[in-house]
């Protein structure tokens, strides 16, 4: 998905030498490619993350389309303020790469983990947020971020998990949902986004469950959530990222208004993590691992099968 990024943006740049690309000291050797392509369309400003949003806002003022790339712990979580009154306020085409996402950054600890990304950029008013889940969302991710007219956050999580669509998706519509995997429908269908979405189809395959993947996530489109709820009993989200604020929470808000239905969200729990260590351990430690997500769901189709009966709130 990493080399589908780099490939993207080099393609950009080529075709627009309004393109930009801002890296706060981060991504030499993926980004070898277009330092030697377009040297000068690239811009080193150094470990100022914050300095590094207010230029690239000054430059997309004056016609230029910055492409802003760092660790999704810096961008956009130490830049909040900066991309809320500096780019998001004037509603300025600049697009912010958060990589490492979610637990990608196991090992050097709570400051390089990011799971509440999605929850402080989905409050910001017209900043859209994209999360692919391969290397085919990701072209189609840089495609839509690009022809965007006002900002946007594209954010990047394990790179490594392998394809979830058999080839290209072609172009994102606005907060459509993607099915990855048809399934019965008196059972629940899975909604899910950026890495999980292999942990998803998964589950779903020994289970018999639909599958969609969300690579867009605000605006997140109400007909398709409902759509996924009529044509299911339930639906249960996936995420790399806190279950405050995230898709699950976007999909409550969406199914408690429009199509009202039970919502398991999975996904990362109100807590930090006990211990540093690779990020399989930290997706077991925080019950994101296969052998977790799967008994939950299992119980969760049993809880809300035809005939079961009112069960508790998921």
């Amino acid at each position: 998905m990493r080399e589908a990024f780099s490939n993207a943006l080099v393609r950009l740049a080529l075709a627009d030498p309004k393109v930009l690309l801002l890296t706060g000291d981060h991504g030499y050797a993926l980004f070898d490619e277009f330092r030697k392509r377009c040297p000068d369309q690239y811009i080193n400003a150094g470990i100022a993350e914050q300095n590094m949003v207010g230029m690239a806002a000054g430059l997309a003022r004056v016609g230029f389309r910055p492409f802003v790339y760092g660790l999704a712990a810096f961008v956009p979580i130490r830049t909040i303020e900066q991309i809320k009154l500096d780019i998001a306020h004037d509603d300025l085409p600049v697009v912010l790469l958060g990589d490492g996402a979610g637990f990608v950054y196991s090992h050097l600890g709570t400051s390089h983990q990011s799971t509440e990304d999605i929850a402080c950029t989905r409050a910001i008013p017209g900043l859209e947020i994209l999360s692919p889940a391969d290397r085919f969302e990701m072209t189609a991710s840089m495609d839509r971020a690009y022809a965007a007219n006002g900002p946007v956050y594209l954010r990047m999580g394990k790179s490594d998990r392998g394809d979830v669509h058999a080839g290209p998706v072609g172009a994102l519509q606005s907060g459509k949902l993607i099915q990855v995997r048809g399934g019965r429908g008196d059972r629940p269908g899975l909604i899910a986004t950026g890495s999980m979405v292999r942990a998803a189809l998964d589950v779903a395959q020994p289970l018999d469950l639909a599958v969609w993947s969300a690579p867009v996530l605000k605006p997140l489109s109400a007909d398709d959530v409902c759509a996924a709820a009529r044509a299911t009993t339930g639906l249960v989200t996936l995420e790399e990222h806190s279950v405050l604020g995230g898709l699950g929470a976007a999909v409550s808000e969406i199914t408690s208004e429009h199509h009202p239905v039970r919502v398991l969200r999975i996904g990362v729990p109100d807590r930090f993590s006990a211990h540093c260590g690779t990020h399989a351990y930290l997706l077991r430690e925080h019950g994101l691992d296969t052998d977790s997500v799967r008994p939950r769901i299992s119980a969760f189709c049993t809880a809300i099968a035809p005939g079961a009966g009112v069960a508790a709130s998921a």
